[in-house]
């Protein structure tokens, strides 16, 4: 679990990358599976946002910098 905390960004950027190509190369998907897969995709991104926040909170706190936001 840490390798995927400590490289979040990547791992969703990979995987972002190939819904995209399943996506465009096998038209036969049905729309509806699509969406419901980009829906996921988002909320996804919104998850490694979070992480990657985390990460800078501790940093900043880390070095003596007081952050502007907490961690969630």
């Amino acid at each position: 679990m840490t390798f995927v905390k400590d490289h979040a960004t990547r791992i969703y950027a990979v995987a972002v990358a190939v819904l995209a190509l399943v996506a465009h190369y096998v038209p036969s998907l049905p729309s509806a599976l699509i969406l419901g897969v980009a829906a996921a995709v988002l909320g996804t991104g919104e998850a490694v946002q979070r992480v990657e926040n985390g990460k800078t909170v501790d940093a900043l706190e880390s070095a003596g910098i007081p952050a502007r936001y907490s961690k969630p």
